[in-house]
């Protein structure tokens, strides 16, 4: 992986985890998924799922296909390669590039009815609402994983002049659409569920359809940035998701 660190590490008896850095970036992003594709191809018996994080990679396998240290083995080829090559096993990078270049566009409604915890981001940090709005929609987001929840994305690039810690409690519900802070990450909760992020507005799209060939609207490796409408536009753009998806 070029100057990158890596380890091939034991993650429970059925999963190996591969981590490639210290800290989340778009080069580690790029170095994951080079890795994961070279892994895809190889098609080694016995590996079942690959699933990318922030900073790793974790390899599910069978046990009773391939042994732990046969496949540390394999793992570990790829990423010696890799060092002397500087490019993935196997990997097609424009094909990486290609799949990692949308750009997302997400209407957000920053209206109180749905921003619960929009006052109380704007109060920490000492600013107004409609600043907080400002600098949320101002900056383009990377999207670093899907996690959590399916088609939840974790969006890297929050400014520091509202990063929040999550709640201390957690609520029972947060409707689908939401789009919350947690830390420096901010995100969308695709489907209705508990959660601790700081909410501070809601999305009218739907962002996870398991009905659909692409159940994810939002992937890893995309960029989105957010932009504001009003109540009325919410109600809008929401009627004609259900009306499109049949609802």
């Amino acid at each position: 992986m070029g100057d990158a660190p890596f380890s091939v590490e034991t993650l429970g008896d059925q999963a190996m985890l591969v981590r490639f850095a210290s800290e989340s970036t778009r080069k580690c992003f790029d170095r994951i998924r080079y890795f994961e594709q070279a892994v895809k191809r190889l098609s080694i018996s016995g590996v079942i799922e690959l699933v990318p994080a922030y900073t790793s990679l974790a390899v599910y396998y069978n046990p009773l296909v391939i042994a732990e240290f046969e496949l540390r083995q394999r793992l570990l080829k790829i990423t010696l390669t890799e060092s002397i090559t500087g490019d993935a096993v196997g990997a097609d990078s424009e094909t990486i590039e290609a799949s990692s270049s949308r750009e997302i566009i997400v209407p957000v409604c920053y209206d109180r009815e749905f921003g619960e915890d929009l006052a109380y981001v704007a109060q920490v940090h000492g600013l107004t609402i409609e600043e907080v709005v400002a600098i949320h929609t101002s900056a383009c987001y990377f999207v670093h994983m899907i996690g959590f929840l399916p088609g939840f994305p974790y969006l890297g690039g929050l400014s520091h002049r509202i990063a929040t810690p999550r709640k201390e409690s957690p609520r029972t519900f947060i409707a689908a659409g939401s789009v919350g802070i947690a830390g420096t990450q901010t995100g969308v909760y695709p489907i209705d569920s508990p959660g601790g992020w700081q909410i501070i507005g809601r999305s009218p799209w739907q962002f996870f359809d398991p009905s659909a060939a692409t159940p994810c609207r939002i992937q890893a490796g995309d960029t989105v940035k957010f932009n504001a409408i009003t109540r009325n536009e919410f109600g809008i753009i929401h009627k004609q998701c259900m009306v499109r998806n049949g609802s």
